[in-house]
Parts: structure tokens; sequence; C-alpha cells
């Protein structure tokens, strides 16, 4: 094979989803190490699960931000995982309970 040719792992997905836990600060005081570690308990196919540094929402966290979607999660404790794993990840319906409504607000017009 020439050099210039590059082969791929046999799993390499190039749109891999992500799920990141804030473990700055902040989060890390509202029990984000234990979010984290209750992610990793699950089985999650499809999805990387990796700590992340602050994402700007520190009176909200622990925050959990799931990519490319673009939904974030506030407040999340541990007993909160298995729930958004199972809707959310692998069902496909997010949690709309715990999202951030500073980043996903909701207007009621009556």
């Amino acid at each position: 094979m020439p050099e210039s040719e590059t082969t791929q792992e046999p799993d390499f997905q190039p749109e891999l989803r992500c799920v990141l836990i804030c473990q700055h600060q902040s989060c890390l005081r509202n029990g984000s190490a234990a979010v984290l570690a209750a992610f990793e308990a699950q089985q999650v196919p499809g999805f990387a699960i990796r700590g992340s540094g602050c994402q700007g929402q520190c009176n909200m966290g622990p925050t959990v931000r799931v990519t490319p979607e673009e939904i974030w999660y506030c407040r999340v404790k541990p007993s909160d995982v298995p729930a958004i794993v199972e809707q959310h990840l692998k069902g496909g319906k997010p949690l709309e309970a715990l999202f951030n409504p500073r980043i996903h607000m909701r207007f009621n017009y009556y």
C-alpha cells in the first residue's frame, strides 16, 4: 500500500456523538465526578463519554452536553443518568425537564 493511503479502524465513526460532562471547579463541587462515573458505567454504543473543561454554565452545574445535537442538561445528578441514557441517547427523546433553560428557552404564548 502506498504511504499516502491510510487505513481506518473497522469501528471508526467519523460522526461519533459525544457526551461531555463538565469537570471544572463549580461542577466538581456539585458532584460532576459522580455524574461522569455514572455515564462511564452505562453501556452507550455510538457515544464517546468525556469529561470536559468549563462549558460556561457554572451556576447550572453539573453540566452535561450532548453533541453534535447541542442538547444541554443542567444540575444533573447521578440518578438522572439512566434516564438520559435510555430516553435520549438510546431512544432519541431528550429529557426536557433537565434542559438548561439558558440554552433551551421555552416561550409560552396565551
